[in-house]
């Protein structure tokens, strides 16, 4: 579900390695994932689906009206809600939201403003995320910046006792049938991917553990505001070469449209081939 595409500016800041040489020496990348210079393409959405009869939303953007820090995420007006509604998931339709993690533009949905008060825009499903990821926050030292988007963003929903902490282990867990989350720490200590399958056909919500397109034929590159960059990166080329050639149909929460795609083997590493948009 689009949200807002990312001004060109956001590409340099948060993959600082991805260069413009780095860039253009993909030619894959272009036009849609980068332009003729370089530059990175990226955008904020999330993910509406069914399973198992339920409606499921993972990832919440940035949200409408947050004080941010980041200028491109500050007080937004966006129809967000309109779009998600428009394709059948009304905000008191859904069930369950899945947070990949807890990051300013992953989780700015999860409440909208009602008569001045920060409230659940869910509200009757749970909202679900990692016991290792909420447990992180907790202890850590946070700027202002990240305690207001905590005060606004998550501390209502916890609240309202919506919130449900799960202790998934290494191999992941299965929700319910056909929606499976697996661990990917690095970017964040408690950071989520979410896999769909339906028969034979699997999809994978990436999170942040892959930013961009240009980290699968350049896994080396890592985001500014990795946790753990090193972990980062060891579950990064881990998860992208489980995916490599089985047709899993890959959706990267900050890929612009298109927004979907299938990883390959090419004959200078990894691709994104067969893309389609969402």
């Amino acid at each position: 579900m689009d949200e807002v595409p990312l001004p060109p500016e956001t590409g340099p800041w948060l993959l600082p390695a991805a260069t413009p040489e780095v860039v253009t020496s993909h030619g894959w990348l272009r036009p849609d994932f980068a332009d003729d210079t370089g530059v990175l393409r990226l955008a904020s959405h999330s993910f509406a689906i069914s399973a198992a009869g339920l409606k499921v939303v993972v990832d919440t953007g940035i949200g409408n009206g947050k004080q941010r820090a980041n200028p491109a995420w500050h007080d937004l007006r966006t129809g967000y809600l309109d779009r998600l509604t428009a394709a059948g998931f009304a905000p008191e339709s859904v069930d369950l939201v899945v947070l990949t993690h807890l990051h300013t533009d992953h989780v700015g949905w999860n409440t909208r403003s009602v008569a001045g008060e920060w409230v659940p825009t869910f509200p009757n499903a749970r909202y679900l995320t990692s016991r290792v990821e909420r447990d992180f926050w907790a202890g850590y030292d946070m700027d202002e910046a990240r305690r207001q988007m905590f005060r606004d963003s998550v501390h209502p929903v916890e609240e309202a006792g919506l919130l449900d902490l799960v202790d998934v282990p290494a191999d992941g867990m299965d929700l319910v049938p056909g929606l499976r989350l697996l661990p990917t720490p690095g970017h964040t200590p408690g950071h989520l991917a979410v896999r769909l399958s339906s028969g034979d056909r699997a999809a994978l919500i990436t999170g942040d553990c892959v930013h961009h397109p240009v980290q699968l034929s350049r896994p080396e590159i890592g985001s500014c505001v990795d946790i753990d960059p090193a972990r980062a990166e060891v579950t990064r080329r881990s998860l992208l070469n489980s995916l490599a050639d089985t047709g899993t149909l890959v959706l990267g929460t900050h890929f612009p449209p298109p927004t979907a795609g299938r990883i390959v083997t090419t004959s200078t590493g990894l691709a994104l081939a067969g893309w389609s948009r969402t």
